[in-house]
């Protein structure tokens, strides 16, 4: 069973290392009804091109067909989603979004209808322009930096040494900024932790300290079906003192914080179904719509919803197609023990929500934490 507790970063109580899916009550027992909710919360991408080559990255694993994302295409995209009421999104998924020419419009046109905005990025393309057309109307901005030393920084995410100036550089202005505007964007770090590469926990730590952000996060590794991306989930175990050593270099500054519940529980799932997705839904950067970010590869082409450079969300989400899938992966005909990789976005949010059908969990009667709306 995993552990709920929020995490207080910046004046702001936040969940870090958990699920919000209990302080959205109307939400759930719409559901229960066996209505059709709007996702709370969606990870999507504007593209699936990226500067870098992380060695753990899911993309490797996640091929399929689709197409081009242009700037129509994704403000329409937008309109659709406020309009059905989706309330928050990450811009992470299975690509670099900042890569495309139109990325601040697409967080100024998501904020402007109401949606929450959430930034994921390697940190390379965050020039001082972007910087302060975005930080403003950002609820946070975190850059993947999975390394403290430069050389090692390089070998991991598959780039060249002069890049971690850059991000370093990218990363030290969105902190000023953001601290001297007093925007209420939390800028934090994101370190994928590989067990062979826990040389670099503790220069991590060191550096997030030296950069100011609000707050880094050490987190787990994911794995596929097939072996693309081989971990070793009880190395972890391996290292467990190193991570407290991270956690204790937390200051009123800058907190370090391990997702014990994504590392400790070694990808085992406690529950039967698959109950996430019509909460917390992924999209492609080629436009593809579909439950979770593991069922992107086109051999599994059965559970893809649709593509939005082809079809309109709002009418997706209106389909007998959108049901049919979240029904089937919630009946006991799929069983995410044996037909889904180790762990994924939706896995608190899943867990969560069988505890809550079984009678073990609750709604928090304790105020929605900042970060209420994101599921990830």
């Amino acid at each position: 069973m995993f552990s709920e507790h929020t995490d207080y970063v910046a004046g702001k109580e936040m969940v870090l290392d958990g699920s919000n899916i209990g302080y959205h009550r109307e939400r759930v027992e719409a559901w229960e009804r066996g209505e059709r909710i709007a996702p709370v919360f969606m990870d999507i991408a504007w593209t699936r091109k990226c500067q870098a080559a992380c060695h753990f990255c899911y993309a490797q694993a996640q091929a399929s067909e689709g197409g081009e994302i242009t700037k129509d295409i994704a403000m329409q995209f937008l309109e659709d989603s406020a309009e059905i009421g989706v309330l928050a999104m990450n811009y992470i998924s299975d690509g670099e979004s900042t890569m495309v020419p139109w990325y601040a419009e697409a967080v100024e046109k998501a904020t402007d209808s109401g949606i929450a905005i959430g930034a994921g990025t390697n940190g390379i393309s965050l020039s001082q322009e972007t910087l302060e057309r975005i930080l403003p109307r950002l609820m946070s901005l975190r850059v993947n930096f999975s390394a403290g030393e430069k050389k090692r920084y390089a070998e991991i995410m598959g780039l060249k040494q002069s890049v971690y100036d850059i991000v370093i550089r990218n990363i030290r202005n969105a902190v000023k900024l953001v601290r001297d505007n007093k925007w209420p964007c939390i800028v934090n770090m994101n370190l994928v932790c590989d067990p062979k590469d826990a040389d670099q926990l503790l220069p991590f730590a060191h550096l997030a300290k030296d950069l100011g952000v609000h707050y880094a996060i050490i987190k787990h590794c994911a794995v596929d079906t097939d072996g693309v991306l081989d971990v070793d989930y009880k190395g972890y175990v391996n290292i467990e003192e190193t991570l407290r050593q991270c956690e204790a270099l937390s200051d009123e500054n800058t907190k370090i914080v391990v997702k014990w519940n994504k590392l400790k529980h070694q990808g085992i799932r406690q529950y039967s179904r698959c109950l996430g997705p019509p909460f917390a839904l992924q999209m492609s950067g080629n436009g593809l719509i579909a439950p979770c970010g593991p069922l992107f590869n086109e051999k599994y082409r059965a559970f893809h919803v649709g593509n939005i450079t082809t079809q309109r969300f709002k009418d997706m989400f209106h389909s007998e197609r959108y049901w049919e899938v979240m029904r089937y992966l919630a009946s006991d005909e799929f069983d995410p023990r044996k037909r889904c990789p180790s762990d994924c976005m939706q896995n608190l949010t899943n867990d969560w929500l069988y505890r809550y059908l079984d009678g073990k969990v609750s709604f928090p009667i304790t105020p929605a934490p900042a970060n209420a709306n994101f599921l990830a």
